[in-house]
């Protein structure tokens, strides 16, 4: 993606509306757009619209008006299943609780990804599964279940499922708020190589919804939402 040098990912005028008797406007005509290799932080209060924005990124909402665009095609006007197609290959998630399939292995939940997408040999995902879940520390628990791990780990697996086919776009819904300091700062630690160190793939970018302003400060970007509105790009 994005050969040209330009936005990895970038909203044009966005809004989202929730209609009903009282609209309820959760994003409010949101310019925004991010590089490759930077790694951007979205802070603001609860109820900002900081979450209703990484879903539209993430081509889980559609906006009510504006443009939401991958590697600068526009996306609003897909179906659900294209939407479906370009999150499964161009984007992957974490969240705060790590979504990981209880009656599966590490390992498993890390290849469920790459299955779905059918780029790969079995023997080739086996070995690309391998290798990510190493990579982050976890080679002596990949044939362990989520329940046999400790919350950091879990969350990195969920992390390793993430990258399983290798997205540009990494977006994180406060990928800490459910985790102690310790495993906190790791998580810190791998977002930041994501964009920085090409063992875990060069160029990506990494976007986080965040209250944890440690994590915030670490950025290479802030941008605080109030209201649904962009309130001010702040220097990390």
């Amino acid at each position: 993606m994005s050969e040209d040098g330009g936005p990895l990912i970038e909203t044009r005028a966005v809004t989202r509306v929730i209609d009903g008797e009282q609209p309820t406007t959760l994003v409010a005509g949101v310019d925004f757009a991010v590089m490759p290799g930077e790694f951007v932080a979205v802070t603001g209060p609860s109820g900002s619209g900081k979450s209703s924005l990484l879903y539209l990124l993430g081509l889980l909402d559609v906006p009510t008006t504006g443009e939401v665009l991958l590697d600068g095609a526009p996306t609003s006007a897909l179906g659900e299943e294209e939407r479906a197609a370009l999150r499964l290959e161009a984007l992957g998630f974490v969240f705060q609780f790590h979504f990981l399939l209880p009656e599966f292995t590490a390992l498993d939940n890390v290849l469920l990804p790459m299955r779905a997408l059918g780029r790969l040999s079995e023997k080739d995902m086996q070995a690309r599964a391998k290798s990510i879940l190493a990579s982050l520390g976890l080679s002596d628990h990949i044939n362990k279940r989520p329940d046999q791990m400790s919350g950091g780990q879990r969350q990195r697996v969920a992390i390793a499922r993430a990258l399983a086919n290798d997205p540009k776009v990494i977006l994180a819904d406060e990928p800490t708020g459910n985790l102690d300091t310790k495993s906190s700062a790791q998580v810190l630690g791998i977002l930041r190589d994501l964009v920085r160190s090409s063992r875990l793939g060069h160029g990506k970018a990494v976007v986080v919804v965040t209250h944890d302003l440690d994590l915030a400060a670490q950025a290479d970007r802030r941008v605080h939402i109030v209201d649904g509105k962009i309130e001010a790009p702040q220097a990390a």
